[in-house]
């Protein structure tokens, strides 16, 4: 089974700092807790990145459990290339200017 590495965007970073930071002011460990969905939808594209549906010129989106967020990423040979991690009702047009 190929073996893939994740890298991120960076504004990637922002993405996942906004959220946790809402989820944060809304309840306490709220925050963390959405850092562990989140991690487990990593982990879940490392190990079958082609198991999730294309949308559009190579680009996937895995959704998280229990958050009703997105992540958008590409494959690249053996690396998973994660462009964006959005709320689902955000615009989509958001991640498609990140291609």
């Amino acid at each position: 089974m190929k073996q893939y590495r994740f890298e991120a965007e960076s504004a990637v970073e922002f993405d996942v700092e906004s959220a946790f930071e809402w989820y944060e002011t809304e309840e306490a460990g709220l925050g963390l807790e959405f850092l562990e969905k989140l991690r487990a939808a990593y982990l879940h594209i490392l190990e079958n990145p082609f198991g999730y549906q294309e949308l559009r010129a190579g680009i996937r989106r895995a959704l998280t459990r229990q958050f009703p967020y997105a992540v958008y990423f590409s494959i690249e040979g053996d690396m998973v290339l994660v462009l964006a991690v959005l709320h689902t009702a955000r615009d989509p047009a958001e991640w498609q200017r990140r291609i």
